[in-house]
């Protein structure tokens, strides 16, 4: 004998259960997609106006940036409506000669200079060695003891002997500089 059931059709309960259950569903998956929205407009927003990535070419900076190496760079824009002030050391990314350039202040605004025929450096009377293995030589067209102009900064490369910076193209304006190197990321550590 044959029997014939019949499918009963679910009961009310089970389909506010189901439909809670996929109401609860959809609410997480809009709150995860309004969570990546908000972290990808954060992050853009950093990278935009706060910090921006340059890669580092060229010997100038030798042997503290080696050619390749990735630069953290703390924006101008923002550096400036913080007030923060470039200081001595800072190694800063700017704009001269037409091409985007890293180097180190070496001078600020008011700041005297003076470059020596024996390569030595000293701004304000004090001698500037440091860390630097390499005499600093006069070229360019400034005269020596030269004061750094307000609005400005003076900017030498680490490798002094084959690099081009103030001596060459003179005080870099504050308006030409994009920010300032927090950070390197070594590309042999990619």
């Amino acid at each position: 004998m044959c029997r014939i059931t019949q499918q009963s059709s679910p009961g009310i309960d089970e389909v506010i259960v189901r439909r809670r259950e996929k109401a609860l569903l959809q609410a997480g998956w809009l709150s995860l997609l309004g969570r990546i929205a908000t972290i990808a407009i954060a992050a853009w927003l950093l990278l935009t106006f706060c910090f921006t990535f340059t890669r580092y070419s060229g010997q100038d900076m030798y042997p503290a940036l080696k050619d390749g190496d990735l630069c953290v760079v703390y924006r101008n824009g923002l550096r400036t409506l913080l007030g923060e002030r470039l200081v001595k050391g800072d190694i800063i990314v700017y704009t001269a000669d037409g091409s985007l350039r890293i180097s180190r202040v070496a001078a600020v605004a008011g700041d005297v200079v003076n470059l020596t025929e024996s390569g030595s450096v000293t701004v304000n009377s004090v001698s500037q060695s440091g860390e630097i293995l390499y005499p600093t030589y006069v070229r360019g067209d400034l005269s020596y003891p030269f004061t750094v102009p307000d609005g400005c900064v003076y900017v030498l490369g680490d490798y002094r002997t084959d690099t081009h910076d103030s001596r060459d193209f003179g005080p870099v304006p504050l308006s030409s500089v994009g920010g300032k190197v927090i950070s390197i990321l070594r590309r042999r550590g990619l």
